[in-house]
């Protein structure tokens, strides 16, 4: 990772058609080709998402046919139960995905929105507007969901998308590309503005990393390895998202009802993912009431309770936990479950294990509520909702960059905004400082 690419920093004005095939000059072209995407009127970027969405339908028995190689590959390969749910494209996901495109479209055009401005006092009028970034940076693993996701939010929100999905997804990825490509080409706007570079593998990801000047921000997605390389070896700013380790509460007034089903709902709708519960914390008044019925239903659905000496005395079916479960993203049928004292020391355990992602509280005290709301420092923080809901989908995104765990810039579940920075307009008359 030592050996920075010299001539990655180059005037835009660069032919992307110079030079062999290679990350730097599909970079290049996608630099070029956000110049293209930044003009465009937002009945045109409309106008692409429409036929992105169209095409994504009509291709559906190739994008199945490629996806059932990448499947049987990663079956092979034993990349996990969690890693093949997340990969796995059928009819229904890709229509949703071509309705997730429609959404967007269908979303008010971030750019050109005025966030601010005044007038100074010698008549100068200030706007601060928004405007896009450029170039977007994905790399990601086994979600070929997410190369439509992030090519649909950087187009309607004026930019170019540059995409690196993994191997293990290498074929589902191809044809999503391609299929897109041609969509574009088909609306006239220019292909460029989709790139990928998962034929180059891993080194596509290092010249990403390494591509200051030509991509502007830079997204990871996937496992904390990766997130953590990213972050830690890249010389382009990058929006940090984080694993779950994803905590609900159950509050000595939680209604039983809820607790089970929130509980339920959270785990088992969809394990596989960061938004999935990982650990429910229980205060001690409400354990006998509680614990007994919600273990039982989330037993009903195959799920394996990691629990402390309370829960196991509680729940016989429940096996030990051991001090990484506390820290520990399952994306599985696994749950980690612990009675705590209080409030206080539900709290103390999110602040020292918390990935800083989603945690929710099930309570009918008000107090209790506004107190876990107000000291619980993540970028969703719940009172008696699932923690599934955090998702740009759900929040009215249509879709989602991602979910932030940090606190620059952005921060949850990231939609077109997000994708856009700002510049100040100055409009004078001839106006000189003294």
């Amino acid at each position: 990772m030592s050996t920075v690419i010299a001539d990655l920093v180059v005037p835009a004005e660069a032919s992307a058609q110079d030079g062999p095939d290679s990350p730097e000059r599909r970079m290049r072209a996608a630099k070029i080709a956000s110049r293209e995407t930044a003009r465009l009127t937002s009945d045109g970027k409309v106008a692409a998402l429409d036929a992105i969405a169209s095409a994504l339908t009509a291709a559906a028995a190739d994008i199945i046919a490629a996806n059932a190689l990448d499947l049987a590959r990663g079956a092979e390969e034993g990349i996990g139960d969690a890693l093949l749910d997340r990969l796995r494209l059928d009819e229904k996901r890709i229509e949703a995905l071509a309705t997730a495109v429609r959404e967007v479209a269908a979303l008010p055009d971030p750019v050109g929105r005025v966030v601010g401005g005044h007038r100074m006092p010698n008549g100068v009028a200030l706007e601060q507007v928004r405007v896009p970034f450029g170039v977007v940076g994905a790399i990601y693993e086994a979600r070929p969901n997410v190369t439509v996701d992030i090519a649909a939010l950087a187009l309607r929100s004026g930019n170019a998308a540059v995409l690196r999905g993994g191997s293990a997804a290498r074929e589902s990825n191809t044809v999503l590309v391609r299929v897109m490509r041609a969509a574009l080409a088909s609306a006239g706007v220019t292909a460029e503005a989709i790139q990928t570079v998962d034929d180059f593998g891993r080194a596509g990801a290092t010249a990403m990393m390494h591509a200051r000047g030509l991509i502007d921000v830079l997204v990871p997605r996937g496992s904390a390895g990766l997130i953590e390389t990213v972050v830690t070896e890249s010389t382009v700013p990058v929006i940090e998202t984080g694993a779950g380790v994803v905590h609900i509460v159950l509050d000595d007034t939680a209604p039983l009802d809820w607790a089970r089903d929130i509980v339920v709902n959270a785990k088992v709708q969809r394990p596989s993912v960061c938004n999935a519960v990982e650990t429910v914390l229980v205060l001690r008044g409400a354990a006998e009431r509680l614990v007994p019925e919600v273990s039982e239903a989330l037993i009903a659905q195959g799920v394996t309770i990691h629990g402390d000496d309370d829960i196991r005395r509680l729940v016989p079916a429940a096996v030990p936990t051991t001090d990484e479960d506390w820290a520990t993203e399952h994306l599985s049928l696994d749950l980690s479950m612990r009675v705590v004292d209080d409030l206080d020391a539900a709290l103390a355990h999110i602040r020292r294990y918390s990935t800083g992602h989603t945690e929710s509280i099930i309570s009918t005290d008000a107090l209790v509520i506004e107190r876990f709301l107000a000291e619980v420092d993540s970028a969703v923080v719940m009172a008696n909702a699932s923690t599934r809901f955090t998702d740009g989908g759900e929040f009215g995104f249509g879709a989602e960059v991602g979910i932030s765990t940090q606190k620059l810039h952005a921060r949850g579940p990231m939609g077109l905004a997000e994708l856009t920075s700002t510049k100040w307009l100055a409009r004078g008359a001839g106006q000189t400082r003294g």
